[in-house]
């Protein structure tokens, strides 16, 4: 029998018993660079806002439980997936509804695109919620959404969600009200944690941030400090990351999260690094070059980046960047690497 039908025989009778032999596969399973089936993509607000909105048409808050359109990223089609581990969706809550108290493991953070006045509790504490603000909903912590106001609220939903599924650790309980019985003043995790100070006898209760709530007004004062005061990096502008200030470590565990300002008529030089990131436009217009290919973006568009992939960003006015991504992760493995100025894609 020919070598190659030798092999064939034996592969046929040791996947009797559930082997495989690793040389078969392994240059696809150990490659030489990431090889994911993310893709670059852009999600354009006015394109999108409509269909947002007319979710709101066809079911109630209370039914559907979360009513959110997924940004589903078109190199993986029906896996709910914006980047290999991160979830992310664009959530409508209208004036009067209740978005009803539930919990579970998975991780997740809001970000405020249009609206004023909607809230989140998170075990036992409300925030009003305002166009810029970061909100972290921790893990296993119960959680509702209001809106009080005269106007629909969406916001970006992202969760670590694919991660728990690669991890089979998937739970959730429901409270069996709408709402959660409110026991802290608004604001208190704020002047708890949120002023460099920490209480004297605290001690830690969670992996994520204590802080669930981080306006936008005090992110954009610290940019704009640094923006005067330190030099401009030639691939972020300015860019800062929300912090855990317990640990000084990043906000949440399984998501990193950051913010950054570009000045005007700024071409960042290319960069690229293994986190995939989403990315939300809060201020300003430009264009962004991911692997050579440009996409035009304004405010409330939202774009991704697929990990390994060259990105570099040119505007012709100030503008400011949301962006997350699983670096909190990767880092605290041990695995997480970038590259300034690539050669290559």
């Amino acid at each position: 029998m020919p070598p190659n039908d030798k092999r064939q025989t034996f592969y046929e009778d040791i996947r009797t018993r559930n082997l495989t032999p690793l040389w078969e596969v392994m240059r696809g399973l150990i490659t030489p660079s990431p090889q994911s089936k993310c893709t670059s993509a852009i999600w354009h607000y006015s394109d999108v806002r409509g269909d947002v909105l007319a979710s709101g048409e066809l079911i109630s808050a209370k039914e559907a439980e979360r009513r959110v359109l997924i940004l589903e990223n078109p190199g993986m089609p029906g896996q709910s997936r914006i980047t290999t581990s991160l979830y992310a969706g664009l959530q409508l809550i209208l004036p009067g509804e209740i978005a009803p108290a539930h919990r579970h493991t998975q991780s997740a953070l809001r970000f405020v695109m249009e609206g004023e006045g909607a809230y989140t509790a998170v075990d036992g504490e409300r925030t009003t919620m305002h166009e810029g603000d970061f909100v972290i909903t921790p893990s296993w912590t119960w959680h509702d959404h209001g809106n009080e106001s005269d106007r629909p609220m969406i916001w970006l939903d992202g969760l670590d969600i694919p991660v728990l599924q690669f991890l089979d650790a998937s739970f959730v309980e429901h409270w069996g009200e709408d709402e959660q019985p409110i026991q802290r003043q608004e604001g208190d995790s704020f002047h708890r944690f949120g002023q460099g100070l920490l209480p004297v006898d605290h001690s830690r209760r969670s992996h994520t941030s204590p802080i669930f709530n981080y306006p936008y007004n005090r992110t954009r004062d610290a940019l704009d400090h640094l923006a005067r005061t330190e030099a401009w990096d030639p691939c972020h502008g300015v860019k800062l990351r929300y912090v855990n200030p317990e640990t000084g470590g990043h906000a949440m565990n399984t998501i990193a999260a950051f913010m950054q300002l570009l000045p005007k008529n700024f071409k960042s030089d290319p960069y690229r690094s293994t986190d995939a990131s989403v990315y939300c436009v809060v201020e300003g217009n430009g264009r962004s070059s991911i692997n050579d290919v440009a996409i035009e973006w304004g405010p409330r568009d939202i774009f991704v980046v697929p990990s390994w992939a060259s990105i570099s960003h040119i505007t012709k006015e100030e503008a400011v960047l949301f962006s997350f991504s699983d670096r909190s992760m990767q880092q605290a493995l041990g695995l997480w690497r970038e590259d300034r100025k690539p050669d290559s894609n």
